[in-house]
């Protein structure tokens, strides 16, 4: 997919734009796991998430593949629009973003904010990709996927950052929503010619990559009905499965309470909010406590964006105001 000379030139491109994020290992996550646990905090970038790294690489090659374009259009629960949002604005392109019905209301105003024009269409991520796809032939916009090798070079950057910035990791867990941000960490550990096993995460409720990964071919769900919705997909994409299948050492699923218990343990251990997709790891590190006991181990905490009243709700157990 690419080679670490063009790892390391997304690196600089995202550099330019904001510095590396922080990992740091936390004394109270240590002692509350059993190992010494490293996070990469992708909740301290430009728009709260990793994403935002892939737009920025995308829209570079977009810029000298396909100048003069009349516009982009994805689809997105949140972090991946607002990453397009953010870097289509420094390129001077518009985007379009298609959210299912009852997306973040959060996200939604940020992706807005960022300069977005947002449509609300269908009832989850798959259904607004369907519709970005149509709108994209219907007004001659580029339709931009959720995985693809621009956005993994981009992506991989936050991996290089945190093997050549933390002591050499036994294991390391990633969230695994289409696929972007696993693929680009198995790719940067490959190409440092590292032995870190790279652990998917996913949610019970939403588990189509961790069905395909036992059963060697893509399964889809029905349903994708998960509070952590950075994770809540139904359709694999081949191409991130093919790769995650050979570089992976396996996938763990975890429930909706065991996620909320790791957003609490990052604010009380950390003192940083996690969205759900970026409590993932954390979670799955705290059910395989046992196997994991004595190691170093790093988590990716992928992004901070979650709305406050699913916080309340969800993790805190507030009824609403």
């Amino acid at each position: 997919m690419f080679d670490l000379p063009a790892l390391e030139e997304a690196a600089r491109l995202v550099h330019g734009v904001f510095p590396p994020t922080p990992q740091y290992a936390w004394p109270l996550l240590a002692a509350r796991t059993g190992a010494e646990v490293w996070v990469k905090h992708e909740n301290h970038t430009p728009t709260g998430a990793f994403k935002v790294r892939g737009g920025l690489t995308y829209f570079d090659r977009l810029s000298r593949e396909r100048p003069g374009i009349a516009g982009v259009i994805s689809a997105t629960r949140g972090n991946h629009g607002q990453s397009l949002a953010y870097a289509g604005a420094r390129a001077g392109v518009p985007v379009a973003i298609v959210v299912p019905r009852g997306n973040s209301v959060e996200k939604n105003a940020a992706m807005r904010a960022f300069g977005a024009r947002l449509i609300e269409h269908g009832e989850d991520f798959d259904a607004a990709r369907l519709e970005a796809m149509r709108l994209a032939e219907a007004e001659r916009l580029e339709f931009a996927p959720s995985f693809a090798p621009a956005l993994v070079l981009g992506v991989a950057t936050y991996a290089l950052e945190l093997f050549r910035g933390a002591p050499p990791l036994d294991a390391l867990y990633v969230p695994i929503g289409l696929g972007s941000g696993i693929c680009g960490c198995i790719m940067a550990r490959d190409l440092l010619g590292l032995r870190t096993d790279i652990i998917g995460v996913q949610s019970t409720e939403a588990d189509a990559y961790a069905r395909s990964f036992a059963a060697g071919r893509v399964v889809t769900v029905p349903s994708a009905n998960t509070r952590a919705d950075g994770m809540a997909t139904r359709i694999p994409d081949p191409a991130a499965l093919e790769l995650i299948r050979k570089g992976a050492a396996r996938i763990v699923t975890v429930t909706d309470d065991e996620v909320a218990e790791a957003i609490r343990a990052y604010w009380r251990d950390t003192h940083n909010l996690a969205e759900g997709a970026g409590a993932a790891p954390l979670a799955a590190l705290m059910q395989e406590r046992d196997r994991m006991r004595g190691k170093r181990v790093a988590a990716i905490l992928c992004g901070g964006n979650i709305d406050l009243a699913l916080f309340r709700s969800w993790v805190l157990g507030e009824d609403a105001p």
